[in-house]
C-alpha cells in the first residue's frame, strides 16, 4: 500500500472484528465530545471579540486533547491490531508495521 492509497474500508466502517480501541472507546468518546464543547467555547470567544492571546491559549489546549487522544488511539493499535498482526502472519504483520510507519510519517509533518 503505498502512502497516496487509503486504508481499505469496511462496511459501514466496521471492521470484521472490534478495532483496537473497543476497550477504550468510551473514553475515547469522552474526550472528543470535550474537545467538541472547547470548539464551541474557542468559537464564542471570537465572536465575543475576546483577547487575542486568550483565544490563542484555548486553541493550544484543544490541540493538545486532540493530540492526546490520536496517542490513545495509536497507543490502542499498536497494541491490538499491530500486536495481533504480528503474532499471526508475517505478510499481515509487515503490512500493519508499513501502516504504522505512514501513519507516523504523515502526523509528525506538523
Amino acid at each position: 500500500m503505498t502512502t497516496a492509497q487509503a486504508s481499505p474500508r469496511h462496511p459501514h466502517g466496521q471492521h470484521p472484528q472490534a478495532p483496537g480501541y473497543a476497550a477504550h472507546k468510551a473514553d475515547h468518546l469522552a474526550r472528543l465530545n470535550k474537545i467538541e464543547g472547547q470548539i464551541r467555547g474557542i468559537s464564542r470567544m471570537v465572536t465575543d471579540d475576546r483577547y487575542c492571546i486568550d483565544v490563542l491559549t484555548q486553541i493550544s489546549a484543544a490541540s493538545r486533547a486532540l493530540q492526546e487522544v490520536a496517542l490513545g488511539l495509536l497507543d490502542d493499535h499498536v497494541r491490538g491490531c499491530v500486536t495481533d498482526a504480528a503474532r499471526t502472519e508475517a505478510a499481515q504483520a509487515e503490512e500493519k508495521f508499513a501502516e504504522l510507519s505512514n501513519t507516523l510519517r504523515r502526523a509528525l509533518r506538523l
